[in-house]
């Protein structure tokens, strides 16, 4: 089960961070988030490590402008959290770039709306919906999953905390690969509880290997 820590900013929060190993570690560049990155400093991507991939998140952005600064800033992955058609990931794709499509779930959505996306990323993410782009550090039902019969491995978002680890033990979807946790273990906006977190991590590791 992978682990990804979103809405990172402060670099002394991203240092004590990268000692619990996640899998990924995301960056916010919707200027409207409280989380809102701007551009990676240098000296934080200094203490990344390698193998720990850097996704940015980002919100309808103008294909040339999401290029650009998936170059400047290092990314290892695009993480698409508007209403970014099929082509648009299409042509990212085409470049080699590793996408993570989210998708915002209520009652209304139909998981057949994933079909046209498959074979253009590498990751569905299945985050809350709410009425402005971004999260909602809310949870949606996720017995709602069993409607997913599609084939590409997915993360589930949407206000996940300390407490929602039995919780999320129990879903039986095989193509749940990944937890993506952000607001949910925060002391404020862009920096994590790292106590809390390491605990969570450690947790969940123990229980998928």
């Amino acid at each position: 089960m992978k682990i990804k820590v979103c809405g990172m900013k402060d670099k002394n929060n991203i240092d004590q961070l990268v000692k619990l190993n996640p899998d990924f570690i995301g960056f916010i560049f919707h200027p409207h988030s409280e989380r809102y990155v701007g551009k990676i400093d240098e000296e934080l991507l200094a203490i990344i490590p390698g193998h720990i991939q850097k996704a940015g998140v980002f919100v309808d952005e103008p294909i040339e402008s999401i290029i650009g600064k998936y170059h400047l800033n290092k990314l290892d992955f695009l993480q698409l959290h508007g209403n970014e058609f099929p082509d648009y990931c299409r042509q990212l794709k085409k470049m080699g770039i590793q996408i993570i499509k989210t998708f915002r779930i209520n009652r209304d959505f139909d998981f057949q709306k994933t079909e046209d996306y498959e074979l253009c990323c590498d990751y569905f993410l299945f985050d809350t919906a709410g009425v402005l782009a971004g999260g909602t550090g809310k949870k949606f039902d996720w017995s709602l999953l069993n409607q997913y019969k599609g084939n590409k491995p997915f993360f589930i978002s949407g206000g996940i905390g300390p407490d929602d680890l039995p919780s999320l033990l129990q879903i039986p979807h095989p193509k749940l690969s990944g937890i993506d946790v952000n607001s949910g273990f925060e002391t404020e906006p862009g920096k994590k509880d790292i106590p809390k977190l390491g605990t969570f991590i450690t947790e969940l590791r123990q229980q998928f290997h």
